[in-house]
């Protein structure tokens, strides 16, 4: 892997702080914090987990009027070099995408027990970090629940990156959910991959999905990055179905895709950055699902159409089960 010298860590980030208005600079100062975000391994754009972190960065530069440093790593390995870049220049609160940064995170953490660091999508047990955690399981019902009453066949299928735990909460409730709405469903289960390369394998996740449709699926859920793009290509190449992730990805493909489940990464990484500047941030835990607004599903122009109004009700009476604590979704 290329070495992350100062120079390329430069170019791989935005010096906000530069181009924020003048006569808020000095809002900055006052609130004593210099915020970074460092993105997943992949791609900044990829209309799903980095580019929703990204517009939670921005809205709080917007409302603040604090530049946050951005960088990205090109490989896990390179972690701890982008981390100690950011803190030399001055980083005070970092914002970490990905779980696969649990680990190295934990050790960093350590050697920089003043800087405060948030993680999404993991949990890390360190007197400085603060884990944000989605109820992944929860959103992912209701798709299950739309999945299982827009299937034709009474096969449809999950197609993850990686067989890691987080996917496994997304699967756990989109079966749970199917069978919620239609216990007859058979749901197939594949991954792309077994290292975090299958999130960036757009033309294996091609593969993978035609696979399950040859099996008999007609609606696959796509939890596996950029991957995603594969797989929705081949859903419309077969006339099938295909379910976003985390981000609204209903427009890349409209009439393809069934609906989006939605994680606020945006809304994680704004809510984490506003806590520092208020004085308001702590380590441990934060869980969000549908009572927070965090997991959701997408309906927007391009998917309305495939939607009837007995399957959105049927969604929607789930959501306010499981908000109310009627129906409990189990995770493994």
């Amino acid at each position: 892997m290329p070495r992350l010298t100062r120079r390329r860590f430069l170019a791989l980030t935005l010096a906000s702080a530069a181009a924020a208005p003048a006569g808020r600079s000095g809002g900055a100062a006052a609130a004593g914090m210099a915020p970074a975000l460092i993105y997943a391994v992949g791609q900044k754009f990829d209309k799903s987990f980095n580019e929703g972190a990204y517009h939670g960065a921005q809205a709080f530069t917007a409302e603040t009027g604090i530049g946050v440093i951005e960088a990205q790593p090109q490989a896990v390995a390179q972690f701890a070099q982008t981390v100690n870049a950011a803190v030399r220049r001055g980083a005070t609160d970092v914002v970490v995408i990905g779980f696969y940064y649990a680990t190295p995170l934990a050790e960093v953490a350590d050697r920089h027990p003043t800087v405060r660091f948030t993680i999404v999508d993991a949990v890390v047990d360190r007197p400085n970090v603060q884990s944000v955690v989605f109820k992944e399981q929860e959103g992912s019902f209701l798709v299950g629940v739309l999945a299982a009453l827009a299937s034709k066949t009474g096969t449809i299928g999950f197609i993850g990156a990686m067989d890691i735990p987080l996917l496994r909460k997304f699967i756990a409730g989109f079966e749970q959910g199917a069978r919620h709405a239609r216990p007859d469903v058979r749901t197939l289960v594949n991954f792309v991959g077994a290292t975090p390369d299958a999130f960036n394998d757009p033309a294996t996740g091609a593969e993978v999905a035609r696979s399950q449709f040859e099996r008999g699926a007609d609606v696959v859920f796509a939890g596996a990055g950029t991957s995603n793009f594969g797989i929705f290509s081949a859903a419309r190449d077969a006339g099938r179905l295909a379910i976003g992730v985390d981000a609204n990805q209903n427009p890349l493909q409209p009439g393809t895709i069934l609906t989006s489940m939605l994680k606020r990464t945006d809304e994680a990484v704004k809510r984490a950055l506003h806590a520092a500047r208020d004085g308001t941030w702590t380590p441990g835990v934060r869980s969000l699902g549908l009572e927070e607004g965090a997991v959701d599903y997408a309906v927007d122009e391009h998917n309305r159409p495939l939607l009837s109004p007995a399957m959105v009700e049927a969604a929607e009476q789930a959501r306010r089960a499981i908000i109310e604590g009627r129906i409990t979704v189990a995770v493994p």
